[in-house]
């Protein structure tokens, strides 16, 4: 249900300023996301996993709030996660 660390500096890589900036933003939504789809994936198979079930709304959640706080300070970088994760339609 976790992400493999290789999974996780990939992402960094991918959203963050540089290789080391996994407390950005861009890169723990990106992180949040990807625990979300495993857990997603986890509970598709074990539908009375509670604790998953409460661990998914949390992370939801967070990512949630970092979602609006990254909209309502930067809108472009916003529009650009949004994109490049598929959240929206």
């Amino acid at each position: 249900m976790t992400i493999s660390k290789d999974k996780t500096k990939e992402l960094i890589n991918e959203f963050g300023k540089n290789s080391e900036d996994s407390g950005s933003t861009e890169s723990q939504i990106s992180i949040f996301s990807e625990r979300i789809k495993n857990l997603t994936e986890h509970l598709k198979v074990n539908k009375k996993d509670k604790s998953a079930q409460r661990g998914l709304m949390l992370l939801v959640s967070k990512r949630s709030r970092l979602l609006k706080y990254l909209k309502k300070t930067r809108l472009e970088d916003y529009k650009k996660v949004v994109e490049k994760i598929g959240l929206r339609k």
